[in-house]
């Protein structure tokens, strides 16, 4: 009688639902210059870490990240937080930075207009970006309990091998990416919610190193160019976001 009792509270006891992954953000969430993009505006991959993450854990998706996203838009994403949601990542503040005007005038300019407009970008993250911010986690948080992690960028560049960028141009946007991530890490902290930085992660593995996993300039096609691979989804972003879950 014991085991038929324990068989039938193990029928009628309904099995733990499957884990689902809200992934919000921008080009570095969405998986742009990992490969394989689709043809739409948000150029997702099946090789963005969320993506990865998911298969790994036996999770469903839900894919709102976004090429060129900026806060506000990232903001209107959560609407697509269910409340079936277990995890909700965020990547997002790159594009309030204009890191995508940094870029080009780094690459199509000289040292001094490079350094120059990575300390406008610079001034905006110190003085502009933690409000914005701010707004970006309240409306995440007043859509879900679940646990959030907000995911940063790496430095772009390493020093390894000759570079298309001289020395003067990677140290001066390598410097705003370490400002991105304090600034960054102090607002999601502040909010409650799990900071992954993963500059340690890629340090060696920047544009120029001997095996990078950020991309160089890409002509064909550019939205690729100075975003992660492959290989920065996997073997950089993919190990800090299951270490941050476990």
């Amino acid at each position: 009688m014991k085991m038929l009792a324990l068989a039938l509270l193990m029928a009628l006891t309904p099995a733990p639902a499957a884990p689902e992954l809200v992934a919000l953000g921008d080009s570095y969430a969405a998986g742009t210059g990992a490969g394989d993009e689709a043809s739409d505006a948000c150029r997702q991959s099946p090789h963005a870490h969320p993506r990865l993450w998911a298969r790994r854990n036996g999770a469903s998706l839900v894919p709102a990240a976004c090429s060129g996203a900026d806060t506000v838009a990232v903001a209107k994403q959560a609407e697509r937080i269910t409340p079936s949601a277990t995890l909700v990542t965020i990547t997002a503040g790159g594009n309030d930075a204009g890191f995508t005007d940094v870029m080009t005038t780094c690459t199509i300019s000289g040292d001094d207009e490079c350094v120059q407009r990575t300390g406008t970008a610079e001034r905006f993250i110190r003085d502009e970006l933690p409000g914005r911010l701010d707004a970006l986690y309240e409306a995440v948080r007043d859509r879900t309990s679940a646990k959030v992690v907000v995911l940063g960028y790496p430095r772009l560049f390493s020093f390894e091998s000759w570079c298309l960028m001289s020395g003067a141009k990677r140290q001066a946007v390598n410097r705003a990416a370490d400002l991105m991530a304090d600034v960054t890490g102090a607002r999601a902290r502040a909010a409650g919610f799990r900071f992954v930085d993963v500059r340690k992660a890629f340090d060696g593995h920047g544009a120029c190193a001997d095996e990078p996993w950020v991309n160089g300039l890409v002509l064909v096609p550019v939205e690729r160019s100075y975003h992660p691979n492959r290989a920065g989804h996997e073997s950089g972003y993919l190990p800090e976001l299951t270490a941050a879950t476990s």
